[in-house]
């Protein structure tokens, strides 16, 4: 791979230094909580269904109707983001998924239990794309891949807080008292947030947009879809995304302790080497997409190959149960389904203008949460249908893995001939303005 990723500062860039990590890591902090909220109930599983008295198509719902919530969100937080900049935006995310936390901590009833987790995925949805738009605004353009994926690993901390202190407390203090707790972390952050971040540097202001109803609506989405890079991001994200999210938001656990046969413990221990392995393969992927764009697309059909293998030759082992050495290594290449999926921001951000930023990052990221909803039911419907045949249900990811990569595939030369073109312009721009 020979192409490397543009390092020509272009007009308007915004300096980075000290000052752009302080304040970009204000607007991190909210979604590493927003990630601990969200992922709270994949180590609380089993104790959901007992608390709340329901199979495993219920319990799926909760996680479904909270990716339903946040996947629904996208676009018009795109929108929001674009219209009213990021701390707007972020206060409102904080506020709903705080209290989306609290109320499922009380909630005496299954509905209201669902209830509660449909406010967290209405604020969780705010979060990510708003932190993807404060790092564009306060860091120069060439450092986008590497701030994106910075950004995801700090969310996969929020993962491993779940998975190493909320497994741990809820068994030492209870339901209640664990997400109570929790949720004043949104507190802290809510209050960071009110008093220190902005939205972009001085003498960096976004251009005055035209906002027209519902003509301006769908003229930023129509704009958005029509770039291929916009729809090639969303597929790269379909595709490489759920299966990861799937194992640590719900399914993994229940798969590692009934099907495998292991122990609360072990399995938490191998929930966290997912976490762990996102985390360094996201320093990975984000230098080398940094330093060659070319990558992209390997990188992220490479993931999505090895996490096929992996995942096929786990659930078909021969045998009652798969092998240690087997399930560490399914864990350790789930790792970098996160990691790959950012790759899908990589395509989407450079094929749209700064004002249409959000709305396209909207796009991409739906992506991935819709295959992570849909594969979250099929697991759980056919978990009751079959009587909790593990190896039929988890055998959903590979329909959504081969539809997945025939579209990216089949956008992958129009969405690279068009960024080149893209490219070509802003590099023609530099060269001639004004010193």
């Amino acid at each position: 791979m020979t192409s490397a990723a543009p390092t020509l500062s272009l007009p308007g860039d915004p300096p980075g230094g000290r000052r752009a990590a302080w304040i970009w890591g204000i607007g991190v902090a909210v979604y590493f909580v927003a990630i601990i909220f969200r992922t709270s109930l994949g180590v609380a599983g089993l104790d959901a269904a007992d608390r709340f008295d329901v199979n495993a198509s219920a319990l799926s719902t909760f996680s479904i109707l909270q990716l339903l919530v946040y996947a629904g969100m996208q676009i018009p937080v795109g929108l929001l983001v674009d219209r009213l900049g990021t701390k707007k935006v972020l206060t409102i995310g904080v506020v709903l998924f705080t209290l989306g936390q609290l109320g499922f901590a009380l909630s005496p009833s299954y509905g209201m239990a669902l209830a509660s987790r449909a406010l967290l995925g209405c604020g969780d949805a705010m979060t990510f794309i708003s932190v993807l738009r404060l790092g564009a605004r306060w860091f120069p353009a060439r450092r986008g891949p590497l701030i994106g994926q910075v950004a995801a690993l700090f969310g996969m901390a929020g993962n491993l807080v779940s998975t190493l202190f909320i497994a741990r407390a809820l068994h030492g203090f209870g339901w209640t008292t664990t997400f109570v707790g929790s949720s004043l972390a949104g507190v802290v952050v809510l209050v960071l947030l009110l008093l220190f971040l902005k939205d972009h540097p001085e003498g960096h202001e976004p251009p005055p947009a035209e906002h027209a109803g519902a003509a301006y609506v769908r003229k930023q989405i129509a704009a958005s879809w029509r770039e291929p890079g916009t729809r090639l991001g969303m597929w790269v994200h379909f595709t490489t995304q759920f299966p990861a999210m799937v194992f640590l938001l719900l399914w993994g656990m229940p798969f590692l302790v009934e099907a495998q046969g292991l122990s609360r413990g072990t399995a938490g221990e191998l929930l966290t080497l997912v976490v762990l392995s996102n985390m360094a393969v996201g320093l990975v992927y984000g230098q080398v997409i940094a330093r060659h764009h070319a990558a992209r697309a390997p990188l992220a059909l490479g993931t999505v190959a090895m996490t096929a293998l992996l995942w096929a030759a786990t659930i078909f082992y021969p045998g009652d149960h798969a092998p240690m050495w087997l399930l560490i290594t399914l864990c350790v290449v789930l790792g970098s389904c996160g990691p790959a999926s950012m790759i899908g921001f990589d395509f989407g951000r450079p094929a749209n203008p700064p004002e249409r930023q959000g709305t396209a990052s909207g796009i991409v990221n739906m992506g991935g949460f819709v295959a992570s909803m849909t594969t979250l039911f099929a697991v759980g419907v056919l978990l009751d249908a079959t009587g909790d045949n593990y190896r039929v249900a988890f055998a959903s990811v590979f329909v959504l893995e081969a539809l997945g990569v025939v579209q990216i595939l089949r956008l992958h030369a129009s969405a690279t001939h068009r960024e080149r073109d893209h490219h070509v312009v802003s590099r023609v721009e530099a060269v001639h303005v004004p010193a």
